[in-house]
């Protein structure tokens, strides 16, 4: 019989370990706060329960609340720097590392820190310093929405995050948009999130022309990764009886032609959405005897 043996934490695990203690402490300090903030978010992905020991330390979320805060007046006029983007961007990835992690999400949620995101989310400027912000930020809101928890839609549906997303899926980078989809199908999904969008007939043609505007966009400039989110956001809406009506009318021919068949040729779940799409448009369909589809009575 082999007995089995505890492992020995290596020394070199302990001396981690302490390091990651030492940059906690250090965060609290301006004087050291800016080192700390690039080695803690270079080892977030390694110790898996950094989030809580973040959470819990004394004076850490205030530090990095206070980073976000910083930048606020580099926004507009937009004056911010590469090296102000970076600083910033590790104090994201720290909150997005506490977003993720189940012992902290709902704290997270409960203090409203996500609000403090959207002043970043709201810049326009084209210049890769904001290109980073905002996508760091939204990889925050995607870290939240990712878990599928009721709580993360109750409490985005609350804000405007919406279209807050729909504006930088129509202006932003690819990954940008690719986020900003993600995150609006990751609502779309969730019952209570498609009900808020199809509430209103202004809320649903928002996303309905801006689905519309990205699909022309990517038939002239592909992109399978952006295109699978925006179908499974058509796909989610066909879901909901009027949204179902309303996209009888509106959706776009790129997706019931051959366009993208080249992009998606390969991609086998969003070639089944697709056709998923247009035999849910179809059902229900009354048509006269020439195959012309007339207006339910």
């Amino acid at each position: 019989m082999v007995s089995q043996v505890e492992p020995v934490p290596t020394a070199l695990a302990q001396v981690d370990r302490e390091k990651i203690y030492q940059w906690i402490n250090e965060l609290s300090s301006p004087e050291t706060r800016e080192n700390a903030l690039l080695e803690l978010s270079k080892k977030r992905e390694s110790v898996p329960d950094l989030a809580p020991m973040l959470w819990h330390s004394f004076g850490t979320i205030a530090a990095l609340l206070q980073e976000i805060v910083n930048i606020y007046p580099s926004i507009n006029p937009p004056t911010l720097t590469a090296h102000q983007s970076n600083r910033v961007c590790n104090a994201l990835a720290l909150l997005q590392c506490v977003a993720s992690h189940p012992e902290t999400r709902s704290a997270f949620l409960a203090a409203h820190i996500p609000l403090f995101l959207y002043p970043f989310l709201h810049t326009v400027s084209k210049t890769r310093p904001f290109e980073y912000l905002r996508l760091t930020s939204l990889g925050v809101i995607g870290a939240l929405v990712k878990t599928d928890e009721q709580e993360v839609i109750n409490f985005l549906l609350t804000t405007e995050i919406i279209p807050l997303c729909l504006r930088i899926m129509e202006s932003g980078s690819e990954l940008s948009k690719t986020v900003a989809t993600f995150i609006l199908q990751k609502i779309l999904l969730d019952d209570t999130g498609l009900a808020y969008i199809c509430q209103t007939y202004e809320r649903f043609s928002h996303v309905a022309m801006i689905l519309g505007k990205m699909v022309l966009q990517l038939s002239k400039e592909p992109s399978a990764r952006l295109l699978k989110h925006v179908v499974r956001c058509y796909l989610r809406l066909s879901d909901n009886p009027r949204a179902r009506e309303a996209l009888r009318q509106c959706l776009p021919d790129q997706l019931k032609d051959t366009t993208f068949a080249q992009v998606l040729k390969d991609d086998t779940t969003t070639k089944r959405w697709l056709a998923q799409l247009v035999k849910n448009l179809q059902e229900g369909q009354v048509t006269d005897p020439r195959g012309i589809p007339l207006p339910p009575q």
